[in-house]
């Protein structure tokens, strides 16, 4: 497969990031297939009956077909494409969210996902009990969370929220408490899908401003994000996806430029 623009990664100025250049991510010829029904089915009730009687007709798709990229400790990798490229199945597949039909990954070290708003929360939960909650479904013990409870409570800004059931919070409360718990972990790889794009513009700044932080420590950050402004500002590559084929990857400007002449 050829692709239009390639071109060796970036490397920031920082020396640090010279010197421990390596691999946190390597994805090579991954693919993933879904199988959907091909008649809408209302309810879970009607797909079950209709299944046991053979009427339910699928057909297969592919989310991702051969995808080969690379990310680097100490940049902020960026996906562009429209809906439906296949972006957030490539976060998911780097997640361990999902095995991938065909292809390997590899991922080295500690990997937090905020792959949509309110995953790993329970609604009926205070912000304070899904701390813990989204802590543990990150591998963290009691004690982990504890000790960092209040650098959480603090950056998320809630304010006396903090001890209302979720349900409650707006989608930005919801930005705010997910990334403040994802970053709180130090993580080595960061997966960020759009989510912040909701909160409001100090707050985005301070994320901006961590993300930032924790690339110049030598962490990953895989970026999804529809504002090719923020793709441009805080990445040091991008990649662009169309219908899971990957058309494009190298510097922010250039994968922009291509995919806004022949995607977007």
């Amino acid at each position: 497969m050829n692709l239009p623009i390639v071109s060796k990664p970036i490397v920031p100025s920082s020396e640090e990031f010279v010197t421990n250049f390596e691999e946190a991510v390597h994805l090579e010829t991954v693919s993933v297939r879904y199988r959907v029904p091909s008649e809408r089915v209302r309810t879970f009730k009607e797909y079950f009956i209709r299944r046991l009687k053979g009427e339910v007709q699928m057909r297969t798709f592919w989310a991702l077909q051969d995808v080969t990229l690379d990310v680097y400790r100490g940049e902020v990798f960026g996906l562009v494409g429209v809906n439906g490229a296949g972006k957030s199945t490539l976060l998911k597949v780097v997640a361990r969210v999902l095995r991938p039909t065909k292809g390997r990954v590899i991922v080295k070290g500690r990997v937090a996902p905020l792959l949509e708003l309110g995953a790993g929360f329970h609604p009926e939960l205070t912000g304070e009990e899904n701390i813990f909650l989204n802590g543990a479904l990150l591998g963290f013990s009691h004690r982990e969370m504890q000790e960092k409870y209040d650098q959480i409570v603090e950056f998320a800004e809630l304010g006396q929220f903090i001890n209302a059931p979720i349900r409650t919070y707006s989608s930005g409360m919801y930005a705010r408490l997910g990334f403040s718990v994802a970053t709180a972990t130090e993580p080595d790889v960061l997966i960020v899908d759009e989510v912040l794009s909701v909160g409001d513009e100090a707050f985005q700044k301070k994320c901006n401003a961590r993300i930032e932080a924790f690339r110049q420590r030598g962490s990953a950050i895989l970026l999804v994000s529809h504002s090719m402004g923020t793709i441009e500002t805080m990445c040091q590559r991008a990649a662009w996806l169309d219908h899971g084929i990957l058309k494009a990857i190298g510097e922010p400007l250039q994968v922009i430029r291509a995919y806004r002449e022949r995607g977007g």
